[in-house]
C-alpha cells in the first residue's frame, strides 16, 4: 500500500515574497470584479434572473472586461480563467 503524502513534494511554509504582494496588489482590482460577478451569478443560481440581476451581470462583466484591459495595458499578465 502507497500513502498519497509519500508521493506528493512537502509543503514549505515560506511566506510569498514582496514581489508576489506587489503583483497580488496590482491584480486586485480583477479579482474583486471577478468575485462581484461571481456573486451576481450565485444570486440567479436557483431562480430565473429579473431584470435588476441581469443588469447586476451585466455591469460586473462590464467590471471585469475593464480591470483585464487596465492591466493589459500595464504590460501585467492576466489570469485567463478570471471572470470568463
Amino acid at each position: 500500500m502507497k500513502y498519497i503524502a509519500a508521493l506528493q513534494t512537502a509543503v514549505t511554509g515560506d511566506e510569498p515574497t514582496a514581489a508576489e504582494l506587489d503583483a497580488i496588489e496590482h491584480e486586485m482590482p480583477l479579482i474583486q470584479a471577478g468575485i462581484e460577478l461571481l456573486d451576481a451569478e450565485i444570486i440567479t443560481l436557483d431562480r430565473v434572473p429579473n431584470e435588476v440581476d441581469e443588469r447586476r451581470i451585466r455591469r460586473a462583466r462590464r467590471k471585469v472586461l475593464a480591470a483585464r484591459r487596465t492591466l493589459a495595458n500595464t504590460g501585467v499578465s492576466v489570469v485567463s480563467g478570471v471572470g470568463a
